[in-house]
């Protein structure tokens, strides 16, 4: 669930904390460009497009879970989900140095992509890989992992953790953490029984 449901739930909790920092950011960084402020309709343009274009990353990571799943497998297809995680934290920690906003609405699209595959794929694997007595509590991982990344969104959210001004680009390239540690151990993992078996027609591979 690390590299899973988790992302998810970190994703959609996370954004809530810098919202005024990042708003500031948009600001300074609209101001050094084109030598005006921008007026609040413009920001609040700005900000929409960062929240909403989540989802929409999210839905075309939804819709190639398909071919993903069948071209490559599920433990393979959630691997390449980090690409656009790993992608979109160094997006988001960059952007402040670099002065451009766009990065960070860009970054949230390539998470949504991310949250997309990985909330999909994380309950085919798992369900696929469960024993079939523990089946059901496996696929409860899904719903507990949302719960904690959600939980961990806020806590590291917080004024004692990363909810200042000064650390915000390090809280929204958080999502890079997960990624990390599910490319370190998802390898070690076994690949779906019933991919092996009836995609790749390797009923060895699959008993």
């Amino acid at each position: 669930g690390i590299g899973g449901t988790f992302q998810y739930g970190l994703q959609i909790s996370i954004i809530n904390s810098p919202a005024e920092y990042i708003k500031s950011f948009m600001r300074e960084a609209w101001l050094k460009r084109y030598g005006s402020s921008p007026n609040e309709d413009i920001i609040t343009l700005m900000w929409s497009f960062i929240v909403s274009i989540y989802t929409i990353g999210g839905l075309l990571g939804s819709m190639s879970v398909r071919y993903l799943s069948v071209r490559f497998g599920r433990k393979k297809s959630m691997l390449l989900a980090n690409i656009p995680a790993l992608l979109s934290a160094a997006l988001m920690a960059l952007s402040w140095l670099s002065g451009y906003f766009e990065m960070i609405i860009i970054g949230r699209f390539l998470a949504g992509i991310c949250a997309g595959l990985g909330l999909n794929i994380h309950i085919m694997y798992a369900g696929e890989c469960a024993p079939q007595k523990l089946r059901g509590v496996i696929a409860i991982t899904a719903s507990t992992a949302i719960a904690i990344g959600k939980f961990a969104g806020f806590a590291l959210g917080l004024r004692e953790v990363l909810g200042v001004e000064a650390l915000w680009p390090v809280l929204m390239a958080a999502n890079a953490v997960p990624a990390l540690i599910q490319l370190l151990t998802l390898p070690f993992f076994p690949d779906s029984p019933r991919y092996l078996l009836i995609d790749k027609k390797d009923k060895e591979g699959c008993i």
